[in-house]
């Protein structure tokens, strides 16, 4: 591990991937995430290996798919627009049972949206990313040194389970800078895993696809998939807690809304509330059991995002009614403030919410009453 350096979060994804062993990068530039792109395209020529900026994001997820069925470590990165163009492509790769990461730096939207930070991802990229029946892990960083971890472990997860790892951070973790300490750079490998297609005289012949016409095998396929995401669940589940071994107010948030969040949790502390935070890291496999369990503890649960509340319909079904919830969310590329979930968290603890509350109902309340007067 390496000594502490200042360095923005784009630039330390890409370079975290580059000493993890990526062998080859395809991608298109969208802000918020085009300094990764563009500090690949300086230090992979440098290195020896590949990098190549492709017409589109379309382009790129399949010059990813190719030379991932190659058994390369393969990687690409985009932002939301960039990630719903990649979604076709991502399924032919879940299909087809190749390792792939992503990062995916998301901006406001929907639609063409803005630059700003957001949350707005979570539906898409946690349970979706792509047509058919597929499960991708999806990792959350809440800092700058956290996502250099995750995007380390991104290449570990997607060379062991064969499947696509995706790392989602807002454009705040994107664009800002911190201290980080980077790993020591790992060996390329020197020879291809079994199952890879490499035209090398002596291997076995392969075939990689994911067209199944005939409905039996298709039905294989998916079943080996499903039992692959099983072990998933049994042994990638993260999450951080905080603050949890009194609490009787949970606060759940993931990334940078999970450290806003802990801001605001550390100041209830101080002025004596028993609150703690729950910051699930793994999007996908979620947290279930975890929050299911410590429900059962809690008087309530405030989920904080940037987004509508997308987490929010996960950490309902978690709890199954065991502890009612509500919710505080900004979107469209607000960040909220320390002060804003703190004022929530006093909400919380001095009204908790009743067992048939609609989180959205009040919180959609609250947004007429404070945002939309002040919008332009």
């Amino acid at each position: 591990m390496s000594t502490r350096e200042l360095m923005k979060g784009n630039i330390a994804m890409a370079e975290a991937a580059i000493r993890a062993g990526v062998e080859a990068y395809y991608g298109y530039p969208i802000t918020p995430q085009s300094e990764l792109l563009e500090h690949m395209s300086k230090r992979l020529p440098e290195l020896g290996r590949v990098f190549l900026q492709a017409e589109s994001e379309v382009a790129a997820i399949n010059m990813a798919y190719g030379a991932a069925c190659t058994g390369a470590r393969v990687m690409t990165s985009t932002s939301g627009p960039g990630f719903s163009l990649m979604a076709e492509g991502l399924s032919y790769i879940a299909g087809t049972e190749v390792p792939l990461v992503v990062v995916d730096v998301m901006r406001g939207g929907p639609g063409l949206g803005n630059i700003a930070p957001s949350q707005g991802d979570y539906r898409q990229v946690a349970h979706g990313a792509g047509h058919g029946d597929f499960f991708p892990i999806v990792l959350a960083p809440s800092s700058i040194q956290e996502a250099v971890d995750l995007v380390t472990l991104a290449f570990d997860l997607a060379q062991k389970y064969r499947s696509i790892v995706i790392v989602i951070a807002d454009g705040t973790i994107g664009q800002m800078m911190e201290p980080v300490a980077l790993p020591d750079y790992r060996p390329l490998p020197t020879t291809r895993p079994e199952w890879a297609v490499t035209g090398e005289p002596g291997r076995p012949r392969r075939r990689l696809t994911s067209l199944y016409l005939h409905a039996e095998d298709e039905e294989v396929v998916n079943l080996r998939l499903v039992r692959r995401w099983r072990q998933v669940e049994a042994n990638e589940v993260r999450y951080r807690t905080y603050y949890l071994d009194d609490a009787e107010f949970v606060v759940v948030g993931f990334g940078m809304a999970g450290r806003v969040a802990l801001s605001a949790v550390r100041h209830a502390r101080e002025q004596g509330l028993k609150v703690g935070l729950f910051r699930p890291i793994t999007l996908r496999p979620f947290p279930t059991r975890a929050l299911r369990e410590l429900a059962p503890q809690a008087k309530a649960m405030l989920v904080v995002e940037m987004n509508s509340g997308q987490m929010l319909d996960d950490v309902l079904a978690a709890v199954q009614g065991r502890t009612p919830v509500r919710f505080y969310g900004r979107m469209g590329g607000m960040v909220p403030f320390p002060d804003e979930v703190l004022e929530q968290i006093h909400l919380l603890t001095q009204q908790p919410p009743t067992p048939d509350e609609d989180p959205r109902a009040l919180w959609l309340e609250h947004m007429a009453r404070v945002v939309e007067p002040h919008a332009a």
